[in-house]
Order: structure tokens, then C-alpha cells, then sequence
């Protein structure tokens, strides 16, 4: 840390993100669907792979299978400068896949089919999942990547996180929770709290967490965190303004103005990859908000979650 308790990095950054990246199938235009890949981690590496120094180094930690639509996907990461660490190849498995239908408003709804996926897989190997995380400045995961794990999967990620947080990395969580991936809400807000207890940055959602916790303000939701020992939270609200709690501090900062959506896929995942790029390479808090949420407007307006990253990228 220099004066300011700002990281200063000796070497080039490492950043990992641990989930599920799918096929995705938007853009229906009759019978033709367009197809990419996308999932919440992968889609905030993205825009973290995008948005940081060209040295950055980033891996997307998963499990993939060895069908032809996963060697292409490992592809097209690599193409696009995202390793994958020491993940699993697993014979036989494939990944999942999901389909976005949006109504007039741009809002979006999805089909899934995931419940063979190879991700759910991800920490089988808690040697291999170790590896992956070692030496990662930033290790970023969701309360997707819990929900599609097994309990046994689970706790082997869990001390994975609190391994490499103890080795000096910080961890990042979005409990973006999906109530149907959990079988109830109990066993959610329990997995959901653990994560809480191993991570440094939380970027939740406040709808989500009103309807996981009952909170009744943004704030509850920051002070109800806080008391976990997460040092900075930032608690996104859609078209509000996102609050931003760090110790007693408590700022607002307000989304840009005026933006009409075409697609809202990957809006939050865009906000949380382009504020923790800001964070890494030491803006402030407040200015890391603004980026995200310049991000976030620029994405809405941008046709499935991914944008092309030349698009993107600052420049160098």
C-alpha cells in the first residue's frame, strides 16, 4: 500500500473470476438466434479484462468439458487475452447453455439448460482450484457460481477464498441472487451470509437482496453487510443512485441521466467489472462508481451482455 492505501503492484495484476460461462442465444430474429458466450463472472472479467492495463493478466476459474462448443469457448477466451487457469477438463461433460427473449422495454427473460453443465464441477478439484487462485490479486464470485455448486463443492470453495484472502488477495461477491437456483430461501441467505464472511468488496443488488432479506432501504442492506466485516460495499439500485459504504463513510452516486435501453443483460455484471478495474488501479471510490456506471449505460445500450472490447478499452 502507498500513503494514500492504495495497492502498488511490484509485478503485472492478476485478477481471476470462478463461475459458469454458458453458449448464450440472443437477438432472436425469427428462427435465427445469434450465439456467444456469457454467465455474471464471466461477463465482469470481461469488462475487468477490458478495462484494465494491457499487462493485467486475467483467468476465467471454472470446469470445462472437452466437446467441441467448450474447446471453442476456451478459444475464444484465449483470443481475447482470458486464460483459464489450472480449470478441469472433464471427458464426456458440456457447458450449459441459456436464451434471452426481451419484451419492448428491453427487460429480459431467459431459458436455461445447465444442470448437467461441466461448471457445476468447478472445485471436484480442490488441489487444481487452489492453483488457480494462488497468487491472484483479485478474486471475484457470485452468489450464481454458489447456487450451482454442491454443498461438499461449496466448502471446498469457500476455503479456497479464505486461503488466497489470507495470502493477500482480495475477494469480491455479488450475491445476485436467482431464487430459482436455490431450493429455498434459508439455505440461500446461509450461503450467501458465509460468502459475506470471506469477502473484502460486496456489490450487491438492492432488489435482490429486499427479496432474500427483507431489508427496507439500501442502507439496511449496507449496515446489515457491514456487520459481516466487509470493508467496502457497494449496494446497486437499477436507474437510482448506487450507495457506497467504506467504514462509517456513506456516499451516493448517481447512474447517467436520460439512458433508454435496448438489452439490460449484463448491466450490473458491467458496473461491478468496471468498478473494480477503477479500484484496482487506485482511483476512489466514488470516481470507480461513476466509471461503472458510465459502463453500465454504454452496455444497456448494447445488444447481449458482452461489448466488443476495442470498444471498451481506454487508451493505452
Amino acid at each position: 500500500m502507498d500513503a494514500r492505501g492504495v495497492r502498488v503492484y511490484q509485478r503485472a495484476m492478476r485478477v481471476v473470476s470462478i463461475g459458469e460461462c454458458m453458449i448464450e442465444l440472443s437477438g432472436r430474429e425469427g428462427d435465427r438466434w445469434r450465439m456467444g458466450y456469457a454467465g455474471d463472472t464471466f461477463n465482469t472479467l470481461w469488462y475487468l479484462r477490458a478495462l484494465l492495463p494491457a499487462d493485467a493478466m486475467t483467468d476465467y476459474v471454472s470446469a470445462f468439458g472437452d466437446d467441441p462448443f467448450s474447446v471453442d469457448q476456451i478459444t475464444f477466451l484465449a483470443d481475447h487475452g482470458i486464460g483459464i487457469a489450472k480449470s478441469p477438463q472433464i471427458d464426456g461433460a458440456v457447458p450449459g447453455l441459456y436464451a434471452i427473449t426481451l419484451d419492448d422495454a428491453g427487460e429480459r427473460s431467459f431459458t436455461y439448460w445447465r444442470s448437467q453443465a461441466a461448471a457445476r464441477r468447478l472445485a471436484d478439484d480442490a488441489d487444481a482450484l487452489s492453483h488457480s487462485l494462488a497468487g491472484a490479486d483479485l478474486a471475484y464470485v457470485s452468489g450464481i457460481t454458489l447456487a450451482v455448486l454442491e454443498p461438499a463443492a461449496r466448502d471446498t470453495l469457500f476455503s479456497a477464498l479464505a486461503t488466497a484472502r489470507k495470502a493477500g488477495s482480495l475477494v469480491a461477491f455479488d450475491p445476485n441472487y436467482r431464487p430459482r437456483l436455490w431450493p429455498d430461501g434459508d439455505t440461500a441467505r446461509s450461503v450467501v451470509d458465509r460468502a459475506y464472511d470471506v469477502c473484502d468488496i460486496a456489490l450487491p443488488t438492492f432488489d435482490d437482496e429486499q427479496a432474500l432479506y427483507g431489508d427496507a432501504t439500501a442502507q439496511d442492506t449496507a449496515e446489515r453487510i457491514a456487520a459481516h466485516g466487509v470493508d467496502t460495499i457497494i449496494v446497486k439500485a437499477g436507474d437510482a443512485p448506487c450507495l457506497i459504504k467504506h467504514g462509517a463513510e456513506i456516499d451516493h452516486v448517481d447512474p447517467v441521466a436520460n439512458v433508454t435501453p435496448v438489452d439490460t443483460t449484463g448491466a450490473g455484471d458491467s458496473f461491478n467489472g468496471a468498478f473494480l478495474a477503477a479500484h484496482l488501479v487506485g482511483r476512489d471510490r466514488l470516481d470507480a462508481a461513476r466509471n461503472a456506471h458510465a459502463i453500465a449505460a454504454r452496455v444497456i445500450g448494447h445488444h447481449g451482455a458482452l461489448m466488443p472490447m476495442d470498444a471498451l478499452r481506454p487508451a493505452r
